[in-house]
């Protein structure tokens, strides 16, 4: 089970990411088409949904499947002395969390916004900082924490 939901975890990263940058961009050209604002909403639901499942994912392995967070969990202040396992431990589960609140406040303010062109700030800004925060908070090949690009 564990090795399941860790490849289904980091290959929904890769939708995730591409959600991302594609709400961003999409965000970005609307200049307040209203066409336009429409394609970058879409994009924006993509993001949520993918977000979202990689949220219940990680916190499954967080909380349950994961090995390596039991370890973790069970001398926590240890962990925090090890660059690796705080990575795991809080920045990356906190940093993925920020993503996903901010793609959902996102989406809430622009709905609430006044004008085409205040929903279009404030989906660049959300959608734009949470892609940024998945990107930071990514663990790529040939860090200290990196992992694979694609599992198998």
């Amino acid at each position: 089970m564990y090795n399941f939901v860790l490849i289904l975890h980091s290959w929904i990263r890769w939708i995730a990411l591409v959600a991302g940058m594609g709400a961003t961009i999409a965000a970005f050209n609307a200049r307040a088409q209203k066409a336009a604002l429409g394609r970058a909403d879409r994009w924006g639901v993509a993001l949520m949904a993918a977000l979202d499942l990689q949220m219940l994912l990680g916190l499954l392995l967080y909380l349950v499947l994961s090995p390596t967070m039991q370890e973790i969990l069970q001398n926590f202040s240890a962990a925090m002395q090890d660059r690796a396992a705080r990575f795991w431990a809080v920045e990356h589960l906190s940093t993925m969390l920020v993503a996903v609140m901010l793609v959902h406040v996102g989406r809430v303010l622009a709905r609430r916004a006044a004008t085409p062109q205040a929903k279009r700030t404030r989906l660049l800004l959300c959608f734009g900082v949470a892609t940024l925060a998945m990107i930071a908070a990514t663990p790529w090949p040939g860090l200290s924490n990196g992992r694979p690009l694609f599992r198998f």
